[in-house]
């Protein structure tokens, strides 16, 4: 992974029925870890949690308790986003903070110094399966990539994250050399 990019297949898009075994599947496929929309199992040592729902502010603590280490909210969500920010500190996670597409990444610019993560939503938060909207890469640069169906429903993960890999690898490079 010399790129520093994580790819992270989402469970959204998984068979709920062989959960377990899909879950090893793509980690054993090169996955760095999953995406666990709004939801939180025991026997992983890191949960990123990506958190869809309105009012947010009620899920901290009830995250914080079931282990999660990461707590990423919706902007657009939540009419305080600082004191939601420090309750997720004070409730011993990392900070992420998420805009929906049709949301101007100058948003995030105010919390920027307080949060770990800021998450730009490539197709519309809360239904699997959307064609990626290739027009919000410019928003930020990326360093982590959340996929759903591209991976799991492929035969093959293990070439679909080498290819998002190679992609966030390169994208990486060109900034670079744009600067």
């Amino acid at each position: 992974m010399a790129s520093g990019c994580k790819i992270g297949p989402s469970i959204l898009n998984s068979d709920l029925a062989s959960l377990g075994a899909e879950c090893l599947w793509v980690l054993d496929s090169g996955a760095d870890y999953l995406h666990l929309d709004a939801s939180c199992s025991s026997g992983r040592s890191v949960f990123y949690m990506h958190m869809m729902v309105s009012k947010p502010e009620q899920w901290v603590k009830p995250m914080a308790v079931a282990g999660a280490n990461q707590y990423t909210f919706h902007l657009e969500a939540t009419e305080n986003p600082g004191a939601l920010i420090k309750d997720t500190r004070e409730n011993g996670m990392k900070v992420g903070l998420a805009i929906k597409p049709g949301t101007s990444v100058e948003y995030l610019a105010p919390w920027a110094n307080q949060i770990d993560m800021a998450l730009v939503m490539t197709v519309e938060p809360g239904f699997g399966g959307q064609k990626f909207m290739e027009d919000m890469m410019p928003k930020a640069g990326a360093n982590m990539i959340v996929s759903g169906s591209a991976i799991m429903r492929s035969e093959d993960p293990r070439s679909v994250i080498n290819l998002l890999r190679n992609v966030c690898s390169d994208a990486a490079q060109k900034r670079s050399l744009d600067r």
